[in-house]
C-alpha cells in the first residue's frame, strides 16, 4: 500500500475523513453557514451540485457538527421510498414503531416531532439525499412536513439534496408550489485550480505525509482531467500515489500523473 512508502498515518482522498478534517473552500463554507442557519431557524433548503462536488461530505459535516443535545437529524437517501414509509422509516429513527396508513404515520412523526421540540427542546433536521430521484408524490409529501399549526410556524427543518436535475425539476409549473416554500437555496460547483491545489495539500497533511508529494505541474494535470470536481481529484491522485509507490518516486510529477490518468483513470466515471 502506498501508504506505508509514504510514511502516511491515515489515508487521504477518501470519503472517510473527519468532518473537521475536510478541505474547507469559500464556496463550501458559505453553504454549510446557510445550512447551519437553515436548521436554526427551521427553514426548507436546496443543497444542489453535480456528482461528486461534495454534497453528501457536507450534509455529514453538518450533522456532525450540530449539537446533540439541541438538535435530531433524520437522514434518508432511499429514492424508492412510498409516502407511508417515508414517514415509518422517520419514525424508526426516532424509536418509534411503524403505522401501517399514510396519515396516521404522518400525524405520528408530528407527535413526535412535536414532543422533541417542547420536552426535550430539540429542533429535527429532516435531510432527503438523492432528491433528484424522487417522484413528485414524494416531493409533494416532503413538502407536507412543513404544515404545521395552520402553516404558521415549520416543524422541521427540511433540506432536498439532489443533482441539478433536482434544481431542473423544481422549476417546472407542475413544482411550483414546492419551489415557492424553498427559503434557502445552495450551489456546489467544481473548484478552480487554486483549490485543487489546496485541496491536495490539506489531503496530504491529513495523512500525516509532511512534505509536497506532487509537483505543480502534476497537480495541475489532475486539475484538468477533474474539471476541479473532488470525487475525481480523489481518484487520480490515488492512483498516481499507487502508481508513485510501486515506482519508489518520492515525488510525483505530471509524467507520472498523465501515465497514470491515460492507463488507469481516464473514461472511468469521467
Amino acid at each position: 500500500m502506498f501508504e506505508m512508502f509514504y510514511g502516511m498515518h491515515h489515508t487521504p482522498f477518501t470519503r472517510g475523513i473527519p468532518s473537521d478534517q475536510m478541505h474547507r473552500t469559500r464556496q463550501n463554507s458559505e453553504v454549510f453557514s446557510r445550512l447551519i442557519v437553515t436548521a436554526q431557524k427551521q427553514s426548507f433548503a436546496l443543497l444542489i451540485g453535480e456528482p461528486g462536488t461534495g454534497k453528501t461530505s457536507t450534509l455529514r459535516r453538518l450533522k456532525d457538527e450540530l449539537p446533540e443535545s439541541e438538535y435530531m437529524v433524520l437522514y434518508v437517501s432511499d429514492s424508492k421510498l412510498t409516502p407511508r414509509s417515508f414517514y415509518n422509516y422517520l419514525l424508526n429513527q426516532l424509536g418509534c414503531k411503524s403505522e401501517f396508513h399514510r396519515n396516521a404515520a404522518r400525524n405520528a412523526l408530528h407527535k413526535q416531532i412535536e414532543i422533541m421540540r417542547t420536552m426535550q427542546n430539540r429542533k429535527a433536521v429532516v435531510i432527503l439525499d438523492e432528491a433528484h430521484l424522487l417522484p413528485k408524490e414524494m416531493l409533494e409529501e416532503a413538502r407536507f412536513l412543513l404544515n404545521y399549526k395552520m402553516d404558521s410556524e415549520n416543524p422541521i427543518a427540511l433540506i432536498l439534496s439532489g443533482q441539478t436535475e433536482l434544481w431542473d425539476k423544481l422549476r417546472l409549473s407542475a413544482y411550483r408550489a414546492i419551489l415557492e416554500r424553498v427559503d434557502v437555496e445552495c450551489f456546489l460547483t467544481p473548484m478552480d485550480f487554486a483549490e485543487t491545489k489546496q485541496y491536495i495539500e490539506t489531503q496530504l497533511i491529513y495523512s500525516g505525509h509532511e512534505t509536497p508529494i506532487f509537483t505543480e505541474d502534476a497537480m495541475r494535470s489532475i486539475f484538468t482531467f477533474s474539471g476541479g470536481n473532488p470525487r475525481l481529484v480523489n481518484r487520480a491522485c490515488t492512483q498516481s500515489l499507487f502508481y508513485g509507490s510501486q515506482m519508489k518516486q518520492t515525488c510525483i510529477d505530471s509524467k507520472s500523473v498523465d501515465i497514470v490518468l491515460e492507463n488507469e483513470v481516464t473514461g472511468v466515471g469521467h
